[in-house]
């Protein structure tokens, strides 16, 4: 076998963060009345929550902003697109937020039939991911992925974050391994699957949205099932 040790991405990934965020969103806006607040309809609060975070996880990848500064900036001013200043609510929806993301358990179809085929074949997985330590060990575990992983490396416990080198290079050594011998599986192109090939490491790029690239992985998927025909 050519690989030796795979590594993995979590979320848009394995764990469909999409489906869960949105749920989360939901009972967010449903249990503190946001409607009556003054946020005319669950789809204008998710949307301007949607573009906060995206931009604000950019930012903290640059290293322009703090973990702290993305747990609470992002509903501050989803809420300030509404004219809702109120900091009360703010830090209750950002707390409750990541109290109730991690339990929810929706993942990408054929998640634990391709993990289990890679598990036959005893193939070392590990985890690679840039979310909140804590909040991603809960989603692995109430998901029941975790199992699968012999180790779970996060930003935090790296001191770095993809695309970055030493979050590759620290995963590496963690799992006693190569580049050469191990591949990525991921999503997001920049910080996935360029940030392998950074480092030596030939990557599974999962695009089942089919967006245009800018660059040519070692292998593309649509679907987690293709990896059966990889390794």
């Amino acid at each position: 076998m050519k690989y030796k040790h795979l590594f993995f991405d979590l979320d848009h990934t394995l764990w469909d963060f999409e489906t869960n965020e949105q749920e989360t969103l939901q009972e967010l806006y449903e249990q503190h009345d946001l409607k009556r607040r003054g946020v005319p309809t669950f789809q204008e609060f998710s949307d301007s929550y949607v573009g906060h975070n995206e931009r604000l996880w950019d930012r903290f990848r640059k290293g322009f902003i703090t973990r702290n500064d993305l747990r609470y900036k992002r509903f501050r001013l989803t809420l300030l697109d509404f004219k809702i200043g109120d900091e009360k609510l703010n830090e209750a929806l950002s707390d409750q937020f990541l109290e109730i993301l991690p339990g929810k358990k929706r993942l990408f179809p054929h998640t634990i039939e391709m993990l289990d085929y890679l598990a036959a074949k005893n193939y070392p997985m590990h985890m690679i991911t840039n979310g909140f330590e804590a909040t991603q060990m809960l989603k692995m575990q109430n998901s029941g992925i975790d199992k699968y992983f012999t180790h779970i490396i996060t930003s935090e416990m790296a001191g770095s974050l993809k695309p970055y080198r030493e979050i590759f290079d620290f995963a590496i050594a963690k799992a006693g391994t190569s580049a050469a011998e191990s591949i990525m599986v991921g999503d997001a192109m920049e910080l996935d699957i360029k940030g392998a090939h950074a480092v030596g490491m030939d990557q599974i790029y999962f695009n089942p949205a089919k967006p245009p690239v800018d660059f040519t992985p070692t292998f593309t998927i649509n679907s987690l099932a293709e990896i059966k025909n990889i390794l």
